[in-house]
């Protein structure tokens, strides 16, 4: 199976299964001389783990990361300086229940890769999915840490802002209730409504979409290319990677769709600084392809898990029509844990293009 990388001169690949020893992540193009601690990328590392609150699946996963090569000690206690030589990450499995998929094995799950793995390859990994599986993406988040200290100064946050028809009232956006809650919900009252939704989609046996925003700020302007160099084409794909999305937007989005070209253009002004001040940031901070110097916005749409209680039809690997009701430990909404999963694709995207930026200018 190929194409397994990401990114250019920020390039990151990924490997293992979810039902495998261990997962872990290669990060090529880390410039020399960062400074961090393995902490930093635990933090982040918790905040995707599964089995913290009954609104995820109850797979109870440490999620403990290792550093097997790329960094040396630094002056501090606990301090790793990166060597510029590629970063190499692991997580170890440690809660796989490969029974739990045993009624599967020759049966294909609506909604998931199943049928569309054995088309193309003609087999495929039936416990949990294999490569498939969401799992993957702890080790995007350990890639993202570490991309995070490539752009100086640049800030990526991202919150929960819909649950099935449920949004959250812009009005009341804060960003201290993202981790007050165990929704990455930046208001506090849509926070509580979204706890009866998912208690009453949990005990269906049922599952729900999502759809998560993500900000980054203090992105330098000028970052991306034209055409097929874009920075929101990047970042939209790199969004689309993750499992279950299904759709990306930035800034505006479809909404633009909607508005005239009065309502939508950003206007500008000379700032207090003597530099230029958008007056509005319908564009998400990317115009043809080159950031502004605004911040970044993006959004993405989350389908419904697919493994539910609920039976659905389908066939097995005869060709024979079965009803299909998967078991074992799944998220009743997988958007919630999709939040630390989608800042750490964009901060890739990020750390990508600045040093394709900085590569190509001479200015970082």
């Amino acid at each position: 199976m190929s194409h397994n990388s990401f990114g250019h001169l920020f390039r990151v690949t990924t490997w293992g299964e979810s039902h495998g020893p261990a997962i872990g992540c290669v990060v090529d193009g880390t410039p020399p001389g960062l400074r961090f601690r393995l902490s930093d990328i635990q933090a982040l590392l918790d905040k995707r783990r599964p089995g913290q609150s009954r609104y995820t699946t109850q797979r109870r996963e440490p999620d403990e990361v290792e550093i097997l090569s790329g960094v040396v000690s630094g002056d501090a206690e606990g301090e790793l300086i990166s060597t510029g030589t590629p970063i190499s990450l692991m997580i170890r499995n440690v809660d796989q229940r490969s029974k739990d998929y045993s009624e599967i094995a020759q049966r294909y799950r609506p909604g998931h890769a199943d049928i569309a793995y054995d088309i193309k390859y003609g087999l495929r990994d039936y416990r949990g999915g294999g490569r498939s599986s969401a799992r993957e993406t702890a080790t995007r988040v350990a890639a993202g840490a570490i991309a995070r200290l490539v752009v100086p100064g640049v800030r990526v946050r991202g919150a929960l802002v819909q649950i099935g028809s449920v949004k959250i009232d812009r009005a009341r956006f804060d960003w201290h209730e993202v981790d007050r809650n165990p929704f990455f919900c930046p208001d506090a009252e849509t926070a509580e409504r979204w706890t009866q939704l998912l208690d009453d989609t949990r005990k269906r046996g049922s599952s729900i979409g999502a759809v998560v925003e993500v900000v980054a700020e203090g992105v330098p302007a000028g970052l991306g290319a034209p055409l097929y160099g874009k920075l929101d084409q990047d970042i939209a794909a790199h969004l689309m990677s993750i499992n279950a999305v299904k759709g990306v937007e930035i800034g505006n989005g479809f909404e633009a769709a909607e508005l005239s070209g009065e309502e939508n253009a950003d206007e500008i002004r000379m700032g207090e600084n003597g530099e230029p001040a958008f007056l509005s940031n319908n564009a998400g901070g990317v115009l043809g392809g080159i950031s502004t110097g605004q911040p970044i916005v993006a959004r993405f749409a989350v389908k419904p898990t697919s493994s539910i209680l609920t039976p659905r039809r389908s066939i097995d690997a005869e060709g024979q029509e079965v009803e299909v009701m998967t078991k074992g430990r799944h998220d009743p909404c997988v958007g919630i844990r999709a939040v630390p999963i989608g800042e750490a694709m964009v901060a890739c995207a990020l750390a990508d293009h600045y040093l394709r930026h900085r590569g190509q200018t001479g200015r970082g």
